[in-house]
């Protein structure tokens, strides 16, 4: 740019020598090349400071890697590369058999165990009647010991007394165990979850699991969008791993442009700031927009916890800054591929020298370059 400034003043230079007449000797130039130095080097200086131009501008974008929540083959793709589809289209189809199957399994597991739950109630009811049978059995055995050792001592009243406490005792064991068989039942049958039998709680969760697991294996897309690049084909394993991804899928969204300016035009580069960009894409056209946001950080001065100290060439480095623009104009009307490419300045609304016009100047003829190459300066 700073070149098509020099050009001109050379252009213009040449002009008023040639229209005015004016001859060429040791003053007129040295007046000419001197007066250039400071007219241009003091419009450029604030120029630059007052309006910063960004030599990089590209188009942002998100994508999506798409992997799969569950593991198996590719037993359909239905999708056709780079074209939209709507939010839960299906993108690619895993075989649903393996999971089919164990969603049977549960079910028919759930349904004993919920079987199994009636069958512990019933017996916790034989559970208790048991035990009042014990009961009276015991209370029995011991009326009719009270009366034999009531009713007078000899060796064969001795005898039946001793039989009818072995009888005592074996009634009061059984009752123990049908007490004890009760509680048991009792606890196996009070372990709820929400009311629930805590067994059938276990069953239905994991049916739950496999229900979901089996809805994974039909992949759909999470927004509208659309997969570049298909390279998935009927027939390929895939894993629920995050190494590699099965697709990727880009949303549509809002396009929106981020260009990268030095640090030294931070102050000039407030929120709703007027700017103008030219496409290397759209030759000789200018995109007029206003800055939406700054980045409140600077990537390139990143670091994590890696176990090692940071080198000097980590700050030796004169990092951008980043800014996102927001065009007025709907790119998607110039039928335009994600991620393209431009220039762009941003102007200042102080201006006491009113450099704005050749900053605009400048920049179109910028634009003008891209009908033969693009000029990357």
């Amino acid at each position: 740019m700073d070149l098509l400034l020099i050009l001109l003043y050379a252009g213009l230079c040449t002009a008023i020598f040639k229209i005015f007449r004016i001859p060429m000797n040791k003053y007129t130039v040295p007046t000419a090349v001197l007066g250039g130095v400071v007219f241009l080097g003091t419009l450029v200086f604030w120029m630059n400071f007052k309006h910063p131009y960004a030599k990089y501008v590209k188009e942002a974008y998100v994508s999506i890697p798409v992997l799969p929540a569950v593991s198996g083959i590719v037993t359909d793709v239905p999708i056709e590369p780079n074209v939209e589809v709507e939010a839960g289209a299906v993108l690619f189809q895993i075989d649903k058999r393996p999971y089919q199957f164990e969603v049977d399994r549960l079910e028919a597991k759930l349904v004993s165990t919920r079987q199994r739950v009636k069958e512990t109630l019933e017996m916790v009811e034989i559970a208790k009647a048991m035990v009042e049978e014990g009961r009276a059995e015991r209370d029995r055995v011991k009326m009719t010991l009270e009366k034999v050792e009531s009713a007078g001592t000899g060796v064969v009243a001795q005898r039946e007394i001793d039989s009818r406490r072995q009888l005592l005792l074996a009634s009061v064991s059984r009752l123990l165990a049908a007490r004890a068989e009760l509680r048991r039942l009792e606890l196996s049958a009070s372990a709820k979850i929400g009311g629930v039998d805590a067994s059938v709680k276990e069953i239905e969760a994991q049916l739950e699991l496999a229900r979901y697991n089996l809805d994974q294996t039909t992949v759909r897309a999470p927004v509208k969008g659309l997969v570049t690049q298909l390279a998935l084909r009927k027939g390929t394993v895939v894993k629920a791993l995050p190494l590699r991804p099965s697709l990727v899928f880009v949303p549509t969204e809002r396009r929106r442009l981020v260009a990268s300016f030095w640090q030294n035009s931070l102050r000039n580069l407030k929120h709703g700031a007027t700017a103008e960009v030219v496409l290397d894409s759209v030759p000789g056209h200018v995109f007029k927009g206003k800055v939406s946001r700054v980045s409140p950080v600077i990537p390139e001065a990143n670091y994590q916890f890696g176990g090692s100290l940071i080198a000097g060439e980590f700050v030796k480095h004169h990092d951008r800054t980043l800014v996102m623009i927001e065009l007025e104009e709907n790119l998607d009307a110039y039928d335009l591929p994600t991620g393209v490419q431009g220039k762009a300045a941003v102007y200042s609304a102080h201006d006491v020298l009113h450099s704005s016009p050749m900053r605009k100047i400048l920049l179109r003829m910028m634009g003008w370059t891209n009908y033969l190459y693009p000029v990357k300066k």
